[in-house]
């Protein structure tokens, strides 16, 4: 591994601790029901802006042109256009949730608007030389979140301190894409000027492209809200809080290792399928500091209720982190409009998996759905994985 991938791994793993210690804050701290709003309104702008995005981080990375702030530019004014026309949908799907509408919607655009900006800062700051900025722009945002919430926290502040943290730390971030949207030439260092290969490269159009992130937001949006629907607030809260905490392991996995690839591809990582074990490793650790901080009374006993979430939550992310160590390789192989499709299969499985619990059973626990979900989605993200690794086989 060279310096970029180090100092990239090594801050991803950063950020992920203070993500980590944020979570611990609010499992002492916050109710189940304040964990459980926070999730659902979160995810629905995480939603709009995965959506408005369609993959523009990801095709910032793989497809190189003369000028690394024009790409990233151009990326972000695109998306800024699709996040202006998916509002309705946005607004849809928070009055779904039956929350409060204006005050949700509000709050969502807000998180939506810096998260977006955000990721495509992360992905036009990976291919620049100055390397430490990297860290900078992955670490400084959730530590700014945690310092806020720990604040609030002691000062005992009544007011929304979790979605105040999570828009100071997205308005953090989005910070450092302001060279490329001020200024007409570069004016940091950039990692090149010259386009890369045809080797690798994102071929998809964007329509593909919008295609594969919509079904992909609907997914990872329609569990939380349906959760809220059907089991109320405390059980989305338990079920948020455990998918968010085991959840960045993957995320870290795609941030440090399938990014630098994209970004980097000159430099080499151990063989796909043994990072997605060590995810595993790490979200099985994670899942056990959790069971027996819960059973030793280190967080209050209304959050007991989180720990049969545990199992299924831990067999579904581990599966995740699998599949995320292969997503690089269908780019590098001009293989992405093959991989869209397959993942938009996968998606369509997966969103009749969550449904079919409903229609097969008139009375329907919350753990026995996910188990149903985990273990469904487990299955479709190994065949996605299997079919990639047994294509790019094929290729070498």
């Amino acid at each position: 591994m060279n310096i970029t991938s180090k100092i990239v791994a090594l801050s991803s793993a950063v950020a992920f601790a203070l993500q980590i210690a944020l979570a611990l804050l609010m499992l002492r701290y916050f109710s189940p029901d304040e964990v459980g709003v926070f999730s659902v309104i979160s995810q629905i702008g995480f939603f709009w802006t995965t959506l408005a995005l369609a993959q523009t981080p990801l095709r910032l990375l793989a497809n190189h042109g003369a000028s690394v702030f024009e790409d990233a530019r151009h990326a972000w004014v695109s998306s800024m256009q699709r996040f202006m026309l998916l509002l309705p949908v946005a607004a849809l799907a928070v009055w779904w949730s039956g929350l409060l509408f204006i005050n949700a919607l509000l709050w969502a655009l807000l998180l939506s608007l810096c998260q977006l900006t955000w990721m495509i800062a992360q992905s036009m700051r990976l291919r620049m030389v100055t390397v430490w900025a990297q860290a900078g722009v992955r670490v400084l945002p959730p530590l700014a979140a945690l310092l806020f919430t720990a604040a609030a926290v002691f000062v005992q502040w009544s007011g929304p301190a979790l979605l105040v943290a999570a828009l100071l730390g997205y308005a953090i971030g989005a910070a450092w894409l302001l060279p490329a949207l001020l200024f007409s030439r570069p004016k940091l260092h950039e990692a090149s000027h010259v386009p890369l290969s045809t080797i690798m490269g994102d071929d998809r159009s964007a329509t593909l492209r919008m295609a594969h992130t919509l079904f992909d937001a609907l997914l990872a949006m329609s569990i939380v809200v349906m959760w809220q629907r059907l089991y109320g607030e405390q059980e989305t809260g338990w079920m948020a809080s455990t998918l968010r905490l085991i959840g960045f392991v993957p995320a870290v996995i795609s941030m440090a290792g399938s990014q630098v690839m994209l970004a980097k591809p000159q430099i080499s990582l151990p063989r796909p399928f043994m990072i997605g074990i060590y995810g595993f490793i790490c979200v099985s650790f994670l899942a056990s500091c959790y069971y027996f901080a819960c059973k030793f009374g280190l967080l209050d006993i209304k959050w007991q209720g989180l720990t049969p979430y545990l199992l299924p939550i831990v067999i579904w992310q581990g599966c995740s982190c699998i599949a995320a160590a292969y997503s690089y390789l269908p780019f590098q192989m001009q293989k992405a409009r093959y991989y869209s499709f397959i993942c938009i299969g996968g998606s369509i499985i997966q969103g009749l998996n969550l449904l079919a619990p409903i229609w097969i059973f008139e009375r329907l626990s919350a753990m026995l759905h996910m188990y149903w979900y985990a273990i469904s989605y487990s299955i479709v993200l190994l065949t996605i994985s299997w079919i990639i690794s047994k294509t790019h086989s094929k290729k070498i």
